[in-house]
């Protein structure tokens, strides 16, 4: 920077300490927002811009101020409306700042640094958008030559003192790097980052999670799973007595009315299976051989005996035969069964069309809708390959989805604008539950994930009124419980969350009659075998005792971690 203009804070301290006009230059070094108008518009502060216009690549809009001790040596600098750089703040290379941006005395930002409006750059912060080539061992460090990737900072970021920023990251609008932090990877929009790396600790919005939760939630939790387990051991033989007409079992829907559909008599079997038992007046024979003899036997898909496919439409895009695969053949393997062909219609696609299959999914509107068909594919390869034979596709299924998960949400599809991330956070659960929890795969992003799931938690409130749901209850803690698996992220957070939730479960319950889906409605067997699922996989991640576990427990053959955990509503 040229040397006109520093004159207004050349003198010593002792020799301006009667002097106001310098001791206004002196604290604008330092607390640089209380520039006024004047000082924007001073003579002194109109040649400090032109000499760093011509010797540093500067460009300013006519409300940027730049405090007279700042120390620039750009290529290019442009500097927006309202943004300022504070004394003894360091700039060299090629830097942009949009409007509303702050530089903060003792920061240092060297080579290519592009950021947007309202970023927050607090003292002593050094943001460094180059780097030296140093994998040579062969040549001294200084003369390998250097690189430049460049950084970027979204709108809205707040940069907190002492944090180090390298070459190369992405960050996102509205995130929070926190002092002291070291930023290696891209930080995604709204997170905080925290650490040495930094890694996301939340986002902003939710609450900051406690260090566990209180032995006093872990008391009452425990207490209202006892007392559930106990309602449910005496009452499930009664309701599903209630729900069965005329030799069926059928659920009533919110309006009164019967529901005909396999799905309940998979229901029934689901729960009775929860207390190591069979329904009463139950020939289990006679119920394999209708539920097999509902396959078709050319595509191994289960078009519902109540409610056939439409006309003219293939049973593979047909949501009811393709749900089945997932009702019935768990059904069967509760009965120590197994469905009686393979699912060809999944298991013979070869890797091109389904690619295809998978791409023409909803994934940008009905997220949740795409997830709860790669369910049923994964489940079909699942149950080929335990029960017959199965090929290649499974390959293709997971390389298909490694490809296309999001890693700053760690889901797959897009939120909406009316819903947020509730579209893809239910369809990711439909998805993983189906395929990576089901085969024993880890999560591409578990950490994503968990925040993701978290932060749709939040943004409704922990589900209140109608959205109190059990899928919607289902669908946030699956996937927890999945993530959790591999890593610690927010472990407490998630322990709080089930802890809270279990009081809520068990104030829902309706003694001898079960759980309705929602307040308001009449309970059902469809929603009392969801609910019971999602108190087990709450007591699971809370850590709580085995009273109720011991009481409603899945007995089905599969993998521990996925007992209880084959759920769905199909009903939104």
């Amino acid at each position: 920077m040229s040397t006109r203009g520093l004159a207004e804070d050349s003198s010593p301290a002792e020799d301006r300490a009667d002097d106001p006009a310098t001791d206004r230059q002196a604290r604008l070094q330092f607390l640089t927002w209380e520039r006024t108008p004047e000082d924007i518009a001073s003579p002194g502060h109109r040649v400090r811009k032109a000499a760093l216009e011509r010797s540093a690549g500067a460009s300013f809009a006519e409300t940027a101020y730049v405090a007279a001790a700042a120390r620039i040596f750009t290529t290019r600098l442009a500097l927006g409306e309202h943004s300022w750089i504070a004394g003894h703040a360091l700039l060299r290379g090629d830097v942009t700042f949009g409007a509303h941006c702050t530089v903060n005395a003792y920061a240092c930002l060297s080579g290519t640094i592009r950021c947007g409006d309202g970023v927050r750059i607090a003292s002593h912060v050094s943001i460094v958008g180059f780097n030296h080539g140093f994998e040579d061992p062969d040549r001294p460090i200084w003369q390998q030559p250097h690189e430049s990737f460049g950084i970027e900072i979204g709108d809205d970021v707040w940069i907190g003192a002492n944090a180090v920023i390298v070459d190369g990251v992405r960050i996102g609008a509205g995130a929070v790097v926190a002092a002291g932090a070291v930023v290696t990877e891209d930080v995604p929009p709204l997170a905080i980052v925290a650490g040495v790396p930094a890694r996301v600790v939340r986002k902003r919005g939710e609450r900051a999670p406690r260090a566990s939760a209180r032995p006093s939630d872990l008391a009452r939790a425990e207490a209202a799973l006892d007392r559930l387990g106990r309602q449910a051991a005496a009452a499930w033989r009664g309701i599903l007595a209630s729900h069965r007409h005329d030799g069926r079992y059928l659920s009533l829907e919110a309006n009164g009315s019967p529901h005909p559909t396999i799905r309940h008599l998979c229901d029934a079997i689901e729960i009775a299976a929860g207390f190591d038992a069979l329904p009463d007046d139950f020939d289990p024979a006679a119920t394999i051989a209708h539920l097999q003899n509902m396959q078709d036997a050319a595509t191994g898909l289960f078009p519902d005996p109540y409610q056939p496919p439409p006309p003219g439409v293939p049973q593979r895009e047909d949501g009811l035969s393709l749900y089945n695969v997932l009702a019935v053949g768990y059904a069967l393997e509760c009965l120590g069964s197994a469905p009686r062909h393979p699912v060809a219609a999944v298991e013979e696609v070869d890797a091109a069309a389904l690619c295809q299959w998978l791409e023409r999914l909803p994934w940008t509107t009905r997220a949740w809708s795409a997830g709860a068909h790669v369910d049923a594919i994964g489940t079909a390869l699942y149950l080929d390959a335990r029960h017959h034979t199965t090929g290649r596709a499974r390959e293709t299924l997971f390389g298909w989805l490694a490809m296309r998960a999001d890693r700053t949400t760690g889901l797959w599809g897009s939120p909406t604008r009316d819903e947020g991330l509730l579209q893809p956070v239910n369809g990711f659960y439909r998805l993983t539950r189906g395929t990576y929890a089901q085969f024993g795969l880890a999560l591409p992003y578990p950490e994503a994930a968990i925040d993701s799931v978290l932060a749709n938690y939040r943004a409704y409130r922990g589900f209140q009124g109608a959205r109190y749901t059990a899928c919607n209850l289902l669908d946030t803690i699956h996937p927890l419980r999945l993530a959790r698996q591999q890593t610690d992220h927010r472990r407490a957070e998630i322990r709080d969350l089930a802890c809270r939730e279990l009081l809520r479960i068990a104030e829902h319950w309706r003694d001898g009659e079960g759980f309705p889906f929602a307040a308001g409605q009449r309970p059902s067997l469809q929603r009392t075998e969801m609910w019971l699922s999602v108190a087990c996989l709450m007591a699971d991640v809370s850590a709580s005792p085995q009273p109720f576990r011991s009481a409603q427990r899945a007995s089905t053959p599969r993998k521990p971690q996925e007992t209880v955990t084959r759920r769905d509503a199909r009903a939104r």
